[in-house]
């Protein structure tokens, strides 16, 4: 990072499965990782845009339906708090004229390629990716189970946009909830069914993990993200979308 830097984004983390699981860990990535490069930024002396991707576990425990920009944050995991903290440091530094800040906080993003993760929501990509790729996938929560989502191509997009926005459009606030679909597991999969046909789902086990439902059924669902919407943001238009971006964009060469 040197002076002539404008645009920086801030995607690295230690994601949420891991970061409950690896407190030190968590925390020398997500909070203080977050912190120096802040603070490189302020060294530098000439406020670049940092665009920074919170997340969607901010929010959580008795925070009521639906969810705002506006919601207070109640973080229910180490990730979760991690995120806030960020979140406060961002907005900060924009008020103190170190960084031009935007913070995004990101749906689950879905069909993600490559490889599960540590993630506690690796499995909501999985059980779609898996399946494409002619392999078996296990689903921990039950077909009704509720989640927010957004495809890799659109985040990337919006993340885009976002970077290019006009600080005066951004007010005192400078973290928003990224648009995205509220879908049920069985809608995922029906919108798999639907491009690709019956024979990827049969690929799916359901087997109940604990430790994963505990994690997940702390998240909400219910989000209305009118701040990023007015700003020119956008969610997918159907689930069927986030499959076919998957086929185009990530499918393994044979």
């Amino acid at each position: 990072m040197t002076p002539e830097t404008q645009v920086i984004f801030h995607l690295a983390a230690v994601v949420s499965a891991h970061a409950e699981a690896d407190f030190d860990a968590g925390m020398q990535v997500n909070l203080f990782g977050t912190l120096n490069l802040l603070e490189r930024c302020r060294a530098l002396g000439t406020c670049p845009v940092v665009v920074f991707t919170s997340s969607l576990a901010v929010f959580g425990g008795e925070v009521p339906d639906p969810v705002t920009d506006w919601t207070i944050p109640n973080p229910q995991t180490s990730y979760g708090a991690q995120k806030a903290i960020g979140e406060l440091l961002l907005n900060d530094y924009s008020r103190k004229g170190y960084v031009d800040g935007r913070g995004f906080r990101l749906p689950t993003i879905a069909v993600r390629p490559g490889k599960p993760n540590r993630a506690a929501s690796s499995f909501m990509s999985s059980i779609i990716r898996e399946p494409l790729n002619g392999e078996p996938a296990v689903c921990p929560v039950d077909p009704d189970f509720e989640h927010y989502y957004l495809s890799p191509r659109r985040c990337v997009e919006n993340l885009i946009k976002g970077a290019e926005l006009d600080a005066a459009a951004l007010g005192q606030q400078r973290c928003m909830i990224m648009p995205g679909q509220r879908l049920s597991i069985r809608q995922m999969i029906d919108a798999m069914t639907e491009v690709a046909g019956p024979a990827p789902a049969k690929l799916i086990r359901w087997e109940k993990q604990p430790e994963i439902e505990a994690i997940v059924k702390g998240w909400r669902y219910d989000y209305r993200p009118q701040k990023a919407l007015d700003l020119g943001l956008a969610a997918d238009a159907g689930f069927a979308e986030n499959v076919g971006f998957y086929l185009e964009d990530d499918t393994p060469a044979p």
